[in-house]
């Protein structure tokens, strides 16, 4: 196992190379009037703003950071976070009531797709996936998989009970658990680079379950490319999305860059149940598993994901022969049971096995009583306990009236029913609630134990004075003052040696597409940012004049993603009937536009035509003395979908460049020209997109 050597600290804070000493030579040069040139936010409001955080963070009060997308769709999206993250760890925020961070999800259970993982990268319970050749058997890859001290100590417990609820009986310490059965994972395998496959030809088949990336993905053009390269294409969605109508009426065939009868992709689609056709969980923004029961019966041929899914795996498994390379698909379990005249497989039985089983086939009630010898089974180790004493916990709905403060019988939240993760820094190193009116978990050394309003995110009995004794694993390793649990030393990190691949602490860069430099550094970019230099989606040079304005995207409050679910809503539609871009008054004026008019918006990628809507609310920024003017445009629209409004795909301006972290799309900033009137149309439309790029 690997050791953990604790680094040399320094109480004072005043050794050179102390961590706090580095982040603030790091942080030197950002300055409120560096942030005024950068940011555009004058040093009269950044003071404002750092006062009101810096006032209401202390004892008596907590700030909380809540973001979405429009921190994450960066190439720095990942470091915008890490950078709240420093900011909570300095000011005492963390653990705490009205503390902490919250991403604010897209819709429900987002962060269930998380967790109960949709990513290439991780397994439930963010679990790392194995990589091929470099994890050959279950040592191997437990060595990299997490610490050996704090709670990722437990490691093999997690990771062996995962393999018995897949593999069941099958799964043995002679064989590894099964672990050789998974999957490896040999590079980058993102919905990005699985495009980029789709066009070269490696990619073959595709399914596509409740999304529209034909429209709601980064440059939609690259998207239809490769859609129209498959050999199948599967789409399960409420309404014919564009995804699966894009072979007949893509504006690719408009501009006669694709023919209907050169498509050789076999497209099937398969019509699916709503949210309130089917039951199950959703796992929103806080962690919290609500169960959800079944409105009504889907119509006619209309089945759940679960349904699907399961039944598809029944049949790909009633035609495997005894062939060897089947044996991982033959020996995993698979047999939950069905419900009803449709053989519905049961929800409650898979949220039951998620849960995990001990001996005897007992629910679990803890992910600390997950073993590591195969005597256990669990399909994410964070969620253990939400079936505990064989009560679907995120069932519970008992008024607000009737319980605490802190609600624990609503839902339930991962991991433990906890609902501030970290509570134990609510508490002072001596187990002293830093305040009494915001009094969070303590310890009361009269019971040996800790106590309070949540779950103590903390070992019960372990007391502020425990000191770990040399050589201790797990949680073991962690002195009784050491609140962060999850990471190897118990601390906060405000510099991050591993985890990301841009570097330990928060830089600033420039977007990919940007019309000015960088002023801080030579570096205009972030030099780990993904990106796809091919004809299908080029990018605009960096500070072009041909592009001098900043494109920004958005929703709205009317539309859902990408339209599938409120396009077809007269109610919705009326309130949202098309497509604009929000512009000053001041661009307005520049550019030629007129309220309620047509403006072109071009980038390199293509040109689509939006209504224009001139308002206060996208204002010039005065940045490194030029005035910088935004174009706002939502991207709810696209030509079809079975939308009784439709309009250009904004997505379709937008470049393939992505945060390296998890590959998450740059979809608030880059560059675009923008004129008056309708597009062209037809090959007259390509002739503008060469026009631009022949500059």
């Amino acid at each position: 196992a690997r050791e953990q050597a604790s680094p040399p600290a320094d109480p004072t804070l005043r050794h050179p190379r102390c961590v706090y000493r580095i982040l603030r030579r790091h942080f030197a040069r950002y300055t409120p009037e560096m942030v005024e040139q950068v940011c555009g936010i004058s040093r009269e409001d950044f003071a404002e703003l750092a006062g009101a955080i810096t006032e209401n963070s202390g004892r008596e009060r907590t700030t909380a950071w809540v973001y979405a997308v429009g921190w994450t769709q960066h190439t720095v999206g990942a470091q915008y976070i890490r950078t709240a993250s420093i900011l909570q760890l300095l000011l005492g925020n963390m653990g705490r009531p009205g503390g902490g961070i919250m991403a604010l999800r897209g819709h429900a259970s987002i962060q269930g797709s998380t967790d109960i993982p949709t990513l290439f990268n991780i397994l439930p319970g963010y679990l790392p996936m194995p990589n091929a050749h470099r994890h050959e058997s279950l040592d191997d890859y437990l060595r990299g998989a997490g610490a050996d001290t704090g709670f990722w100590g437990r490691k093999r417990s997690y990771m062996v009970s995962l393999l018995k609820a897949w593999w069941g009986e099958n799964a043995t310490p002679d064989n590894d658990f099964c672990f050789g059965y998974l999957p490896r994972l040999t590079g980058d395998h993102g919905h990005y680079t699985t495009v980029m496959g789709q066009i070269d030809g490696t990619v073959k088949g595709y399914f596509v379950a409740g999304e529209n990336p034909a429209i709601g993905s980064s440059g939609g053009r690259a998207q239809r490319l490769g859609l129209a390269n498959l050999d199948w294409l599967v789409v399960r969605d409420l309404t014919l999305v564009e995804t699966a109508t894009f072979w007949k009426d893509g504006p690719e065939l408009a501009t006669g860059e694709m023919r209907t009868e050169d498509i050789a992709t076999e497209v099937f689609f398969l019509p699916a149940a709503s949210h309130v056709e089917k039951e199950g969980t959703f796992t929103n923004t806080q962690r919290l598993l609500q169960w959800r029961q079944k409105a009504l019966d889907a119509p006619e041929d209309c089945r759940s994901e679960l349904w699907f899914y399961y039944h598809l795996g029944k049949r790909i498994r009633a035609g495997l022969t005894g062939d060897e390379i089947d044996r991982p698909l033959r020996e995993l379990t698979w047999d939950y049971p069905e419900e009803g005249e449709r053989a519905e497989p049961s929800a409650s039985a898979v949220l039951r096995e998620i849960n995990g089983t001990g001996p005897g086939g007992r629910a679990l009630s803890a992910y600390t009583e997950l073993k590591p010898d195969g005597s256990t089974r669990c399909g994410c180790w964070i969620y253990c306990g939400v079936y505990a004493d064989e009560v679907n916990q995120a069932a519970r709905r008992k008024p607000g009236g009737e319980q605490s403060w802190v609600a624990p019988e609503w839902g339930w939240a991962w991991p433990a029913n906890r609902r501030v993760l970290y509570n134990r820094a609510s508490a002072d190193p001596e187990g002293r609630p830093w305040s009494e009116r915001k009094a969070y978990v303590w310890w009361d050394a009269g019971k040996g134990e800790w106590t309070g309003h949540d779950v103590p995110d903390f070992e019960r009995t372990k007391p502020p004075g425990y000191r770990p004794p040399e050589g201790a694993k797990a949680e073991d390793a962690l002195a009784g003052t050491d609140p962060f649990i999850m990471q190897a030393d118990g601390k906060g990190w405000l510099f991050a040696p591993a985890g990301l691949a841009d570097g330990p602490l928060p830089t600033h860069y420039e977007p990919h597409e940007s019309p000015l430099p960088n002023p801080l550094y030579g570096q205009q970019a972030n030099p780990a940012r993904r990106v796809y230099d091919r004809p299908e989606s080029p990018y605009n040079p960096p500070e072009s004049p041909r592009f001098p304005y900043v494109l920004t995207t958005y929703r709205l409050t009317e539309h859902h993603t990408a339209g599938a679910m409120s396009r077809p809503l007269p109610y919705l539609a009326e309130l949202q009937p098309a497509l604009f871009c929000e512009v000053s008054p001041e661009l307005a004026e520049l550019a030629g536009l007129v309220n309620g008019g047509w403006a072109t918006i071009v980038t390199t990628r293509t040109a689509i035509e939006a209504r224009v809507l001139v308002t206060e609310r996208v204002r010039p920024l005065r940045l490194q003395g030029r005035t910088v003017h935004q174009v706002g445009l939502p991207y709810h629209w696209g030509w079809g979908g079975g939308g009784l409004v439709t309009g250009d795909a904004t997505n379709d301006l937008l470049p393939l460049v992505l945060d390296p972290n998890v590959y998450i799309q740059e979809g608030k900033a880059a560059t675009c020209d923008l004129r008056p009137g309708r597009r062209p149309t037809g090959p007259a439309l390509l002739e503008l997109i060469r026009e631009y790029r022949d500059g």
